[in-house]
Order: structure tokens, then C-alpha cells, then sequence
């Protein structure tokens, strides 16, 4: 799974989600910027930081760091990387380190040498198999453990998640944008389900669907080839999402008897 690529996205969309994880959630996220950071003069880029805003009433800076794989020697280069931003950035006096693993098994056993920023409150350590149960958390924090929810709980999850997304927030386009979140992350760790996990999954309303990356990727997959045949070679997968044959017809202009034709060539 490219996890670093799923939490860079889920903190640049909802950085509540990253005070909440940290134990933070009153935090003001008008104050700050999520962004990538280039330390000038070397080869060091920072992926994620939450920088104050200027004029901000809150001056911590915090360096969120994803580490999903084995580094012997990840805190030697992250605590490089904060100090020479440090150097460079002199007005910078308030600073947190968040590193994020999934177990505590993933985390180098390098640690000695920082021993001093570790019982600091400058760094914080979060292993996402000892986040509080689904029951007892937000929205945001049951998303972040759906990335490394066991697969025979997973779907289970990932429909509660949609069932209390639509129950939770009103913003249509939020709304949106957190199912598509739920969509990735699915997608990403379930990359050999059957055309019937995947349709349990994907319960989205029909106009939420309508809007999802995953259906617009299909769809324009057929319509690119400009000739029926491709238009015929998404309607199973599109069948297999759940929409209806009316529903596919109106997307890919076919008719109805196109549709179930196809439908048919694929299950014979």
C-alpha cells in the first residue's frame, strides 16, 4: 500500500486528523499549513509538516513523519532533517517531532543516542495497532486504523465508516472526499477481491458514486478506446460496483441490450 502517499493526502485534506492523532484535538487548524519542506543546500526534503500560518497564534512547528517500512538508521536521518530546518529556520523556537508506525515491530532498534528527545515532549512516537478501539473514536481516527485494520475485519469497518460518514457530516463536498479517502485506502489494500467484496465495499449513494475517482477512472477507461468494444469491456466492471444496467447505459452510451449483452459475454 502506498501509505505515505494516503496520510500526505488525508493530513493536506483533513488536518484535524493529525491533532486529533497526536491528542490535539482543540487545536485552531486555521493557523496551519500542511506542506513539504525543502532544506536548501542538500538533498533533504521534509514530506510533511504543519507550518503556523503568519500572523498565527500558535508557533509549533510539527514534523509528521509515515514510517510503514524497516530503516536501521531512520532517526539518525529525521533528526538531521529537523535540526538543519532548525538552523536554517532561526525564528523557529517551538517544535514537535510525530513519527507514525503501524506496530512497533516496523521501529529500529537505533534508538540510544536520542534517548533525551524521546522522554522530551518534543517527540512522539504513535504505533496506529494501539489506537483506541473504533468504538471510542472519531471519524478521523477510525479512517487512520483502517489502514492497517486486519483484511477479515476490514470490510466490516469500511462500511461502518461510509454508514457514519453519511450520518455525520452535511458538508456534501467533505462528505465526498472522505468516502473517496475510504475508496483509496480499500483499493490500495484489497488488491485481490472478487467483483462481490468489492460491491459490498462500495455502497456509495448513487451521486456520491457518480463523483468517485474509481467509477470516473472506469468510465473514461471505455470512452477513450472510441470504439464499442471498449465501452463493452467496462460495463463488468462497472456491473460489478453495483450500478445498475440503466446506470451504465447512460454512462458509456449504450443501450440497455449492449449492457446485458456484455454482462453476458463475461459470466459465459
Amino acid at each position: 500500500m502506498k501509505t505515505d502517499s494516503i496520510f500526505y493526502r488525508l493530513f493536506k485534506t483533513f488536518p484535524r486528523i493529525f491533532f486529533e492523532l497526536i491528542g490535539q484535538p482543540n487545536i485552531d487548524i486555521s493557523n496551519y499549513q500542511f506542506a513539504s519542506v525543502e532544506l536548501k543546500q542538500t538533498s533533504f526534503r521534509i514530506d510533511g509538516v504543519f507550518v503556523p500560518v503568519p500572523d498565527s497564534a500558535d508557533r509549533t512547528v510539527y514534523f509528521a513523519e509515515v514510517q510503514f517500512q524497516p530503516d536501521a538508521t531512520f532517526y539518525r536521518r529525521f533528526f538531521s532533517e529537523i535540526f538543519l530546518y532548525l538552523r536554517q529556520n532561526p525564528s523557529v523556537n517551538l517544535w514537535r517531532a510525530v513519527v507514525i508506525y503501524p506496530t512497533g515491530s516496523i521501529e529500529t532498534s537505533d534508538v540510544i543516542p536520542y534517548q533525551a528527545l524521546f522522554s522530551s515532549n518534543e517527540v512522539q512516537r504513535i504505533y496506529l495497532d494501539r489506537l483506541p478501539e473504533a468504538g471510542s473514536t472519531s471519524l478521523g481516527l477510525r479512517i487512520v486504523r483502517l489502514i492497517v485494520e486486519r483484511e477479515e475485519s476490514a470490510v466490516t469497518s469500511a462500511r461502518e465508516l461510509i454508514s457514519q460518514t453519511r450520518q455525520q457530516v452535511t458538508d456534501e463536498a467533505t462528505r465526498r472526499e472522505i468516502l473517496e479517502l475510504i475508496e483509496t485506502i480499500l483499493l490500495y489494500k484489497f488488491t485481490r477481491l472478487t467483483r462481490e467484496e468489492i460491491r459490498q465495499m462500495f455502497t456509495f449513494t448513487e451521486s456520491e458514486f457518480k463523483q468517485s475517482r474509481l467509477y470516473q477512472s472506469i468510465k473514461e477507461e471505455g470512452l477513450e478506446e472510441g470504439k464499442l468494444e471498449g465501452k463493452l469491456e467496462a460495463v463488468p466492471r462497472l456491473l460489478a460496483l453495483g450500478l445498475s444496467v440503466a446506470q451504465i447505459g447512460e454512462a458509456l452510451d449504450l443501450t440497455a441490450e449492449q449492457v446485458q449483452q456484455a454482462a453476458q459475454n463475461q459470466s459465459s
